[in-house]
């Protein structure tokens, strides 16, 4: 292959690495034309595009992505570009592998993590997007359920409450007024007293005619 062809064809692997969501990588060992193609035409199912590259340059494309995927890179090898679920993928990657026995997975690049074997096959494994979507719908819609039956209940609860107190307010007798009380009139403040007149002072009694010295008794 040309030198400007592999730069082309290493920016094109990059591009696609980049753009994709996971990708999974399998030894095809064995496939005909034939078989590569109806795989591809089974992982499109799972929004996911099948690819036959050459290991050198995919590596070169990863490194060059931030990936490091040379331990996945050996013996003929495709990659599945993922845009959709990557567990849709490997379920289908895991299903076919029992049509052609040949087909193995080597791992993957899921969720900024590297895959060995192991994991990839464990990934076929779990519960895809759209069924782990439905059950956490189906939890979501009980519990609304079960909340919308709680407030309705303690709606009819209160409802009650409020008929019955209504009820007690009927029957109970009204409360009398009470009566004004007259206000008791002011005692009248005492009098000062007059002040007296002042008595008249008694005239003094006149003093006696003396005596002369003579002893007559004549003034």
């Amino acid at each position: 292959m040309p030198r400007t062809e592999k730069l082309e064809r290493v920016a094109e692997l990059k591009r696609r690495i980049e753009g994709s969501a996971a990708l999974l990588l399998a030894e095809y060992r064995g496939l005909t034309v034939s078989d590569i193609t109806e795989l591809r035409r089974t992982l499109r199912e799972a929004d996911a595009s099948l690819t036959v590259v050459k290991n050198t340059l995919m590596q070169r494309a990863a490194a060059e992505a931030g990936l490091e995927l040379t331990e996945l890179l050996s013996g003929p090898s495709a990659v599945a570009f993922i845009d959709g679920d990557a567990v849709s993928a490997a379920k289908k990657i895991k299903a076919a592998s029992k049509q052609f026995p040949t087909l193995v997975l080597k791992g993957g690049y899921v969720d900024g993590q590297v895959l060995s074997a192991d994991e990839a096959n464990r990934l076929a494994d779990l519960e895809s997007r759209e069924v782990m979507l439905s059950k956490i719908a189906g939890l979501f819609k009980g519990e609304m359920a079960r909340a919308a039956a709680t407030f309705v209940s303690a709606q009819s609860r209160f409802l009650s409450l409020l008929e019955a107190y209504k009820a007690t307010l009927r029957t109970e007798p009204e409360a009398e007024a009470p009566e004004a009380e007259s206000p008791e009139p002011e005692a009248p403040e005492p009098e000062a007293p007059e002040p007296e007149a002042p008595q008249p002072e008694a005239p003094e009694p006149e003093a006696s005619a003396t005596t002369t010295s003579d002893g007559n008794g004549k003034e």
